[in-house]
């Protein structure tokens, strides 16, 4: 008890101590007549107006105020104290530049303020939110060389909105103004706003531009306010065209010709505004549907503009037309730049040509990638890898894409007898910019859909144990409702496992597993996978999310349709190899919070389960779920965490072969923030297994129970991230706090750590290097 005490009373006296440190030291920089600003406070004064109105213009006043005063944190202003200790440094460079100029702040004194341009802020803004007889004024404390501002607004009865006209009269502008009025955001019994009012003018504008009023703008419209008419403080609005409005932002275009140059060079830009390339007039010979498309050498087949453009010859213009032309252009993939132009051709009439000048990306790449890597499992190793890219195949923006790769992971320590990794193979992916299917279908989507076709083999060795050949084929369909959400359809998706060389050291090993010895089974996998990704986290927002759901069905139509049944010993082949027979559901749901720029937390939700049924016993291995690793529960070797309770260590004669299961939930939480330009640093804790839907004998522990919650794992740790903008390096050094295969009510680690002991950090200490964050 009393070295609990002593410990506090330390504790209290090293925080008081950095206090007064921090604080006090602070003004001692200060030269003779200096005053540190320590900020603004404002006093509203008015017995009117609710308090939530009182808070948040207080707290709108405020944030408008300049400048900030010096950053604190727990009323300390450690910056600014790092700041003053450290010398000026000779150059703009090294480690007292950044110390100084990175780490520290500069002083913000209170001869910085400029009170009187403060007080105006404070009195307009008061006008714009509808206090329109606020009067500020403003007093200045000060004490220890420190001052701080005090605002006192007197802002009077706030205004409302007693009635909104919108001025008639017979021009066509006008008439279309009228229909939309019935959808306004001036709405009476509301409060004056400017911000309002300026929403209320965009509106306008955009419903303008959907009736073909391209030249028309926001500043064309006038809301005048009249406070005269009413009484209790009500204010009258009245919405209208300005006078001199042009006379071209009155009309309502319509499209003539729609021209599209796909060869168009960037470089052919003058004064900043695109050259057309040619006269109009001699048009004829490039038609195509009404579209005519300026390409001479035939580089692109003059259908995909067709599916690609929403504007036709004679449709009035629309904003939401225009928008989405561009948008579908854009994610053909196969050009660099997209511009658009409207040029009037027949102004008595009110039509213009649109023209789509399309600069091509490089139709052709090769691409050689050499990486090395290395993971918590003990292996190193490096990938090679050769593509070559053609995304204009058959001239129609189709992307063909082929490579070849090699690959290699040796054992530098750990488990004993692990052996070495050896993989090499090619595949080739063709996708088409349609909907290839027997009906047609008509996407209205900002992004062109698309249809893959893949083909692919890999050759996998595991020296001293075993080789398999891997064939994979698919056939599906990616298309996007917007930027947020996608759906991912593959109608048919094959995979063939076929084993060779299995050696006799891998025979005797998995005589006693089953788990093993299914890993070198001939497989055949085939069914409809489907994809759901929604994703908001491109957004600037403090909070987003991402979501990703799968569907795996293998074999249920063709199970279902031959009586398949395993357990009734009537399982069924296809070419001699009985096809699996599942469905599989996993989701992946991530949360984000910014707290800053760079400086945010980010969470991971896992939870998957895999069935097998009808012709199938077990679920594939290529098919299960793993767990551990650096994108995983990284307090644990990678694939070497459960299922369940199970202890790796009992495999045959302690090779670490990896753990799969039927089941998977895991959490993951981490905290990241930057230290300096490309150094970052991450907390993080990570817990969850993986679980088999069925009993194993030979891995007892392992089914998923009512009891799965004492199974979970938890490990925890720190990383750094060096950000170097074209990768992320990751470095993250993890410890486990609770194994699930230890024995029940002794699984929790903290009485056992002890980082003196080498043997300790040795095993539990891992170390996980990895390019991308994890999540």
């Amino acid at each position: 008890m009393k070295s609990t005490l002593h410990t506090y009373l330390k504790y209290l006296f090293v925080s008081g101590f950095a206090l007064t440190v921090f604080s006090c030291s602070n003004t001692r920089f200060l030269k003779e007549g200096q005053m540190l600003y320590t900020g603004a406070d404002v006093k509203i004064e008015n017995d009117t107006i609710s308090k939530k109105e009182k808070k948040d213009l207080k707290t709108a006043l405020e944030d408008n105020l300049t400048p900030k005063p010096n950053s604190s944190f727990l009323g300390l202003r450690p910056r600014l104290y790092f700041y003053n200790i450290t010398k000026e440094p000779e150059k703009e460079k090294g480690f007292r530049y950044w110390l100084k100029y990175k780490v520290g702040e500069k002083p913000v004194l209170l001869g910085d303020v400029d009170r009187e341009f403060n007080k105006d802020i404070i009195e307009n803004y008061s006008e714009n939110k509808g206090y329109f007889n606020a009067r500020a004024t403003y007093d200045t404390v000060s004490k220890n060389k420190k001052a701080k501002v005090i605002y006192t607004v007197r802002p009077g009865a706030r205004y409302l909105i007693s009635n909104v006209k919108f001025q008639r009269d017979s021009t066509l502008v006008n008439r279309e103004i009228q229909n939309i009025t019935d959808k306004t955001l001036l709405k009476t019994g509301k409060p004056f706003d400017l911000d309002v009012i300026k929403a209320e003018r965009e509106r306008i504008d955009n419903g303008l531009k959907e009736k073909g009023f391209y030249y028309f703008h926001p500043d064309n419209i006038i809301v005048q306010a009249d406070s005269t008419v009413s009484k209790n403080h009500k204010v009258e609005l009245n919405v209208k065209l300005k006078d001199d409005t042009p006379n071209l932002a009155k009309q309502q275009f319509s499209i003539d010709k729609v021209i599209v140059f796909p060869n168009y060079n960037i470089q052919d830009v003058k004064d900043g505004k695109y050259s057309i390339p040619m006269n109009t007039d001699s048009l004829s010979r490039y038609a195509y549907n009404d579209i005519y498309v300026i390409d001479p050498k035939h580089t692109f087949k003059p259908k995909i503009f067709d599916r690609a453009l929403y504007f036709e010859r004679g449709d009035l213009y629309n904003r939401a037309d225009h928008n989405l032309t561009l948008n579908r252009l854009i994610s053909l993939g196969v050009f660099k730049f997209v511009k658009n132009e409207f040029i009037v051709s027949d102004s008595l009439n009110h039509k213009f040509d649109t023209y789509y000048l399309l600069t091509p990306r490089k139709l052709q790449s090769l691409r050689l990638e050499a990486l090395g890597r290395t993971n918590s499992a003990n292996y190193a190793g490096s990938e090679l890898n050769l593509s070559w890219t053609h995304r204009n195949f058959f001239r129609g923006a189709e992307q063909f894409k082929a490579s070849v790769y090699g690959a290699f992971d040796v054992q530098i320590g750990g488990p004993k007898d692990a052996n070495n990794i050896f993989r090499a193979g090619a595949n080739a992916q063709l996708s088409i910019p349609r909907i290839v299917a027997p009906f047609r279908l008509h996407s209205s989507s900002a992004f062109v859909p698309r249809t893959n076709i893949s083909l692919g083999y890999e050759f996998q060795n595991r020296t001293q144990y075993y080789t398999l050949n891997n064939f994979n084929a698919s056939f599906g369909y990616v298309w996007k409702e917007n930027a947020r959400k996608e759906h991912d359809l593959k109608i048919f998706d094959v995979t063939l496992v076929s084993p060779a060389n299995v050696t006799p050291k891998y025979d005797s090993l998995s005589q006693n597993s089953s788990a093993l010895r299914r890993v070198v089974e001939r497989q055949l996998i085939f069914g409809p996978i489907y994809t759901y990704t929604y994703t908001n986290t491109m957004m600037q927002k403090t909070n987003t999310v991402y979501y990703r759901g799968m569907l795996d069905l293998a074999g249920n139509l063709t199970g279902l349709l031959t009586g398949a049944n395993v357990k009734k010993d009537k399982q069924k082949e296809i070419f001699d190899i009985p096809f699996s027979q599942y469905a599989k559901i996993e989701n992946d749901f991530r949360f984000y919070h910014k707290f800053a720029e760079k400086t945010s937390f980010a969470s991971r939700f896992i939870a998957g389960i895999a069935y097998p049924y009808g012709n199938s016993e077990y679920i594939p291995f290529s098919r299960q779920f793993f767990a551990g690793g650096s994108n995983s529960i990284r307090a644990f070797r990678a694939r070497t965490l459960g299922p369940g309770s199970y202890d790796p260590k009992t495999q045959p004669d302690g090779v670490f072969f990896d753990q799969a299961g039927d089941i998977k939930l895991e959490l993951n939480a981490e905290y990241r923030a930057n230290l300096y330009k490309f150094l970052n640093v991450a907390v993080f804790a990570d817990a969850g297994n993986i679980w088999l839907v069925n009993e194993d004998p030979e891995r007892l522990g392992g089914k998923f129970s009512k009891n799965f919650l004492s199974e979970i794992a938890v490990g925890a740790g720190v990383g750094l991230r060096l950000d170097f903008s074209i990768l992320i390096l990751r470095l993250d050094l993890a410890m486990p706090l609770r194994i699930p295969y230890y024995e029940k009510g002794n699984r929790w680690t903290f009485d056992k750590i002890n980082f003196g002991d080498s043997s300790w950090r040795k095993d539990n200490l891992i170390l996980n290097i990895a390019i991308g964050y994890p999540f």
